[in-house]
C-alpha cells in the first residue's frame, strides 16, 4: 500500500506546480488539466476494477504498471496544452488510478473475514502515511535540476519537475511491478464471515423461531 500511495501521490501532488511553474500554465488551465486527470482516474478505475474479475487482480495491476510506465515520458515531457491533457488523462486511466480500481477487492480478498475492515483500513492509512512525503521528496530532488535560460544561466526558483517526476514514477512502477508479481492473490474468496451453508441454516433457524414465537403469541391471545 505504500507503493500504491507513492504511485498516486507521486503523480498528482507536484503536478499543479509542474504545470504552473515549469510549463507556464495559468491557474485556469492547470485546473482544467487536473480535472481531465480526475476524469481519466474515474474511467480507469471502473474499467480496471471490472476487468480484474476476469483476468485476475495481480495481472490487472501488472498491466497497469506496464501501461503507466509507457505513459511516463509523454506525461512528464509534453509541453503544449492538448498533449499535456491527453497524457495526463491516459496516465491516470491506464496506469495510476486504474490499478487503484483493483485494490479494494484485492485487499478484501486477502484479509481474514473477521478482521477485513480493520486490515483494509489500517493498511491503506499506513501506506498513506509512508507516502505523505512524496511531494517533498520530489521537490527536494528537483532542486538538483534547475532550469536554464537562453544563455545557459540558472533561472531562480525554476526547476525541472518533469524530469524528477518521471524518474520517481519510473522507480515506483518498477518496484510495484516486482512486489505485485511475487505477491499473493485470492480472487473469488468468500467475503462472508461465515460459511454460506451456515448463513442459510442461521436464516432458516431465525425464520422458524420467529414463526413459533408468533404462534405462541396468537395462542396466548385466544380466550
Amino acid at each position: 500500500m505504500a507503493l500504491m500511495n507513492f504511485n498516486s501521490h507521486g503523480s498528482q501532488d507536484l503536478y499543479p506546480t509542474f504545470l504552473t511553474a515549469q510549463l507556464g500554465f495559468s491557474k485556469n488551465a492547470s485546473t482544467v488539466t487536473n480535472c481531465v486527470a480526475n476524469i481519466g482516474a474515474l474511467v480507469g478505475g471502473v474499467v480496471a476494477g471490472h476487468l480484474s474479475h476476469v483476468i485476475g487482480r495481480r495481472l490487472m495491476i501488472l498491466i497497469c504498471c506496464v501501461l503507466g510506465g509507457a505513459m511516463v515520458y509523454p506525461w512528464a515531457f509534453s509541453t503544449n496544452n492538448a498533449s499535456v491533457n491527453a497524457a495526463v488523462f491516459f496516465m491516470q486511466a491506464l496506469g495510476v488510478q486504474s490499478s487503484w480500481g483493483v485494490i479494494p477487492i484485492h485487499l478484501s480478498e486477502l484479509s481474514p473475514p473477521r478482521f477485513r475492515a480493520f486490515i483494509v483500513g489500517i493498511s491503506y492509512q499506513l501506506g498513506n502515511l509512508a507516502s505523505s512525503a512524496s511531494s517533498t521528496i520530489e521537490s527536494t530532488i528537483g532542486e538538483r535540476f534547475p532550469l536554464t535560460g537562453p544563455n545557459g544561466e540558472h533561472v531562480p526558483g525554476k526547476y525541472n519537475y518533469g524530469k524528477v517526476m518521471a524518474i520517481f514514477m519510473g522507480c515506483v512502477f518498477g518496484v510495484l511491478f516486482i512486489v505485485i508479481l511475487v505477491g499473493p492473490e485470492n480472487r473469488g474468496a468468500n467475503l462472508l464471515t461465515r460459511d454460506p451453508d451456515e448463513e442459510i441454516a442461521a436464516a432458516q433457524q431465525a425464520y422458524f423461531q420467529e414463526k413459533n414465537d408468533h404462534q405462541h403469541i396468537e395462542g396466548d391471545a385466544q380466550p
